[in-house]
Protein backbone atom coordinates (compact mmCIF):
# COMPACT_ATOMS: atom_id res chain seq x y z
CA UNK A 1 0.00 0.00 0.00
CA UNK A 2 1.07 3.57 -0.66
CA UNK A 3 1.66 5.82 2.33
CA UNK A 4 4.16 8.51 3.33
CA UNK A 5 7.34 7.44 5.10
CA UNK A 6 6.87 10.21 7.65
CA UNK A 7 4.63 13.24 8.10
CA UNK A 8 4.88 16.52 9.97
CA UNK A 9 1.53 16.03 11.73
CA UNK A 10 0.02 12.68 12.65
CA UNK A 11 -3.59 13.86 12.37
CA UNK A 12 -5.11 16.36 9.96
CA UNK A 13 -8.49 18.05 9.61
CA UNK A 14 -10.99 16.92 7.00
CA UNK A 15 -10.92 19.94 4.70
CA UNK A 16 -13.12 20.60 1.65
CA UNK A 17 -13.01 19.46 -1.97
CA UNK A 18 -14.57 22.36 -3.86
CA UNK A 19 -13.65 23.45 -7.37
CA UNK A 20 -11.70 21.90 -10.21
CA UNK A 21 -8.17 20.50 -10.10
CA UNK A 22 -5.69 23.16 -11.20
CA UNK A 23 -2.67 20.90 -10.80
CA UNK A 24 -2.18 17.42 -12.17
CA UNK A 25 -4.81 17.96 -14.86
CA UNK A 26 -2.59 17.15 -17.86
CA UNK A 27 -1.04 13.94 -19.13
CA UNK A 28 2.72 14.30 -18.72
CA UNK A 29 4.30 10.84 -18.96
CA UNK A 30 2.10 8.50 -20.99
CA UNK A 31 -0.27 8.79 -23.95
CA UNK A 32 -3.57 7.87 -22.28
CA UNK A 33 -5.02 8.88 -18.94
CA UNK A 34 -7.86 8.33 -16.50
CA UNK A 35 -9.47 11.64 -15.50
CA UNK A 36 -11.66 12.08 -12.40
CA UNK A 37 -15.10 13.62 -12.95
CA UNK A 38 -16.11 13.89 -9.26
CA UNK A 39 -14.39 14.96 -6.04
CA UNK A 40 -13.51 12.17 -3.61
CA UNK A 41 -11.08 10.65 -1.15
CA UNK A 42 -9.41 7.68 -2.83
CA UNK A 43 -7.82 5.23 -0.41
CA UNK A 44 -4.45 3.57 -0.91
CA UNK A 45 -6.25 0.19 -1.24
CA UNK A 46 -8.41 1.51 -4.09
CA UNK A 47 -5.36 2.94 -5.88
CA UNK A 48 -3.56 -0.39 -5.58
CA UNK A 49 -6.61 -2.37 -6.77
CA UNK A 50 -6.93 -0.13 -9.86
CA UNK A 51 -3.20 -0.45 -10.58
CA UNK A 52 -3.34 -4.25 -10.32
CA UNK A 53 -6.39 -4.38 -12.62
CA UNK A 54 -4.58 -2.34 -15.29
CA UNK A 55 -1.28 -4.21 -15.14
CA UNK A 56 -3.03 -7.61 -15.15
CA UNK A 57 -5.04 -6.72 -18.25
CA UNK A 58 -1.98 -5.49 -20.17
CA UNK A 59 -0.10 -8.65 -19.03
CA UNK A 60 2.59 -6.33 -17.63
CA UNK A 61 3.13 -4.79 -21.07
CA UNK A 62 3.39 -1.04 -21.47
CA UNK A 63 3.88 1.37 -18.60
CA UNK A 64 1.54 2.61 -15.89
CA UNK A 65 2.06 5.81 -13.92
CA UNK A 66 0.13 6.56 -10.72
CA UNK A 67 -0.38 10.33 -10.58
CA UNK A 68 -1.99 10.54 -7.12
CA UNK A 69 -0.49 9.79 -3.73
CA UNK A 70 -2.37 9.11 -0.49
CA UNK A 71 -0.82 11.64 1.90
CA UNK A 72 -3.84 12.43 4.10
CA UNK A 73 -4.31 10.29 7.23
CA UNK A 74 -7.92 9.43 8.13
CA UNK A 75 -8.58 8.76 11.79
CA UNK A 76 -11.25 6.53 13.30
CA UNK A 77 -12.33 6.11 16.89
CA UNK A 78 -12.93 2.57 18.16
CA UNK A 79 -16.46 1.18 17.98
CA UNK A 80 -18.71 1.81 21.00
CA UNK A 81 -16.54 4.60 22.36
CA UNK A 82 -18.12 7.59 24.09
CA UNK A 83 -17.85 11.07 22.63
CA UNK A 84 -14.92 13.25 23.59
CA UNK A 85 -11.46 12.14 24.75
CA UNK A 86 -9.73 13.54 21.67
CA UNK A 87 -9.30 12.60 18.04
CA UNK A 88 -9.01 8.96 16.97
CA UNK A 89 -5.89 7.20 15.76
CA UNK A 90 -4.89 7.17 12.06
CA UNK A 91 -6.39 4.11 10.32
CA UNK A 92 -5.75 4.56 6.59
CA UNK A 93 -4.46 7.04 4.03
CA UNK A 94 -6.32 8.82 1.23
CA UNK A 95 -5.52 10.97 -1.79
CA UNK A 96 -7.75 14.03 -2.14
CA UNK A 97 -8.98 14.10 -5.76
CA UNK A 98 -10.84 16.96 -7.43
CA UNK A 99 -12.63 16.86 -10.81
CA UNK A 100 -10.20 17.10 -13.74
CA UNK A 101 -7.35 15.35 -11.95
CA UNK A 102 -5.43 12.72 -13.94
CA UNK A 103 -5.33 9.61 -11.74
CA UNK A 104 -3.40 7.15 -13.90
CA UNK A 105 -1.45 7.32 -17.14
CA UNK A 106 -0.52 4.58 -19.61
CA UNK A 107 2.02 4.41 -22.39
CA UNK A 108 3.50 1.94 -24.89
CA UNK A 109 0.15 0.19 -25.50
CA UNK A 110 -2.56 0.42 -28.18
CA UNK A 111 -5.55 2.70 -27.56
CA UNK A 112 -7.99 -0.26 -27.38
CA UNK A 113 -5.84 -2.00 -24.76
CA UNK A 114 -5.46 1.20 -22.73
CA UNK A 115 -9.21 1.92 -22.95
CA UNK A 116 -10.16 -1.54 -21.67
CA UNK A 117 -7.50 -1.50 -18.93
CA UNK A 118 -8.70 1.92 -17.74
CA UNK A 119 -12.33 0.70 -17.83
CA UNK A 120 -11.40 -2.16 -15.50
CA UNK A 121 -9.57 0.29 -13.23
CA UNK A 122 -12.62 2.60 -13.13
CA UNK A 123 -14.68 -0.18 -11.55
CA UNK A 124 -12.22 -0.29 -8.62
CA UNK A 125 -12.59 3.42 -7.90
CA UNK A 126 -15.44 5.12 -5.97
CA UNK A 127 -15.94 7.92 -8.51
CA UNK A 128 -16.93 8.45 -12.13
CA UNK A 129 -13.92 8.77 -14.42
CA UNK A 130 -13.29 9.11 -18.12
CA UNK A 131 -10.66 7.91 -20.54
CA UNK A 132 -8.62 10.66 -22.20
CA UNK A 133 -5.72 10.96 -24.59
CA UNK A 134 -2.92 13.47 -24.38
CA UNK A 135 -4.21 15.37 -27.44
CA UNK A 136 -7.73 15.69 -25.99
CA UNK A 137 -6.51 17.15 -22.70
CA UNK A 138 -4.08 19.53 -24.42
CA UNK A 139 -6.99 20.94 -26.47
CA UNK A 140 -9.20 21.26 -23.36
CA UNK A 141 -6.51 23.10 -21.37
CA UNK A 142 -5.83 25.52 -24.26
CA UNK A 143 -9.48 26.18 -25.18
Amino acid sequence: MLMPKRVKYRRVQRGRMKGQAHRGNTITNGTYGLVALEPAWITSNQIEAARVAMTRYTKRGGQVWIKIFPDKPITEKPAETRMGSGKGSPEYWVAVVKPGRVLFEMGDVTEETAKEAMRLAMHKLPIKCRFATREQLDKEVEG
